[in-house]
């Protein structure tokens, strides 16, 4: 269904400029098998005009990066991951329900450079359970001892009525407001001293990184995914509830899988609002 709102979007866009940048998002899209990722991206390699430095990004969980994964990656085009790391400290992963070893993402920046993509983010978060000013220093150096280009520290929203997942999370366990600020300033301090640079608010990338490079030239956006080196005006977006926004406002798919594949195939515009 996808591949079908794919061609049903080319059909509206016969005028298009070239796409400069294809984001790969909305939870683990490499769940997807080897001959889909292909199809997919060969679909929009034949219908739209894909820029020669486009960048192709996409966000994996690392539980799940093998070679072969890689290599999938970096077949179909692939230039950025962006691994949500979220915290490297045993007791934190056990507190939110998320074990995965340093060794684990180790093995998976690995795959990922051996198969050539070494533009890499990762997703790093301050106000878990069970965090401390020690363990997320020691999450920091982790992350800094792997080198990616970009870091992003994301505050965690404990929001156990909109994500039912949360509800397992044991609330006193959380730290106090007064820590949270404290925990984002000892990550924060400890990632510029080792030279990255700051983007805004949650936001760090190395020196030689394009982000910290645009930002130096005055020319670096922001849209409602984030800091971006991304000049387009038009975003377009596919699949079950994605945001778009486009010169005449903003436009978000339907939330749900089943109208959005009804209207789909019926040949229409699977929009809920916008």
């Amino acid at each position: 269904t996808l591949g079908e709102e794919i061609e049903l979007v080319a059909s509206h866009l016969k005028d298009a400029g070239s796409v400069r940048h294809i984001h790969w998002g909305g939870g683990t899209p490499s769940l997807l098998p080897h001959h889909s990722l292909v199809a997919l991206a060969g679909k929009m390699r034949r219908l739209f005009d894909l820029a020669p430095d486009i960048e192709h990004a996409i966000e994996l969980d690392p539980r799940l990066v093998s070679a072969s994964l890689a290599n999938t990656l970096a077949e179909i085009g692939i230039t950025r991951a962006s691994l949500g790391v979220q915290d490297f400290d045993l007791k934190v992963q056990e507190a939110i329900g998320r074990v995965q070893p340093f060794d684990t993402v180790v093995s998976s920046v690995e795959h990922l450079r051996a198969a050539g993509i070494d533009a890499l983010n990762f997703d790093l978060m301050y106000g878990l359970p069970e965090q401390t000013a020690e363990t997320i220093r020691d999450s920091v150096a982790k992350t800094v001892e792997l080198n990616p280009g970009r870091i992003a520290l994301f505050g965690y929203a404990h929001v156990p009525w909109m994500r039912k997942h949360q509800q397992l999370i044991d609330e006193s366990r959380l730290p106090s407001p007064a820590e949270r600020v404290e925990l984002a300033d000892v990550a924060r301090k400890d990632l510029l001293d080792a030279g990255y640079v700051a983007i805004g608010l949650d936001h760090f990338a190395r020196s030689d990184d394009s982000m910290a490079i645009a930002i130096q030239n005055g020319d670096l956006k922001r849209n409602f995914q984030g800091y971006t080196t991304d000049q387009g005006e038009q975003l377009i977006g596919l699949g079950v509830s994605s945001i778009g926004r486009l010169t005449q406002g903003y436009i978000q798919n339907m939330p749900d899988v089943g109208h959005w594949r009804r209207a789909v195939l019926k040949g229409e515009l699977p929009v809920a609002r916008g």
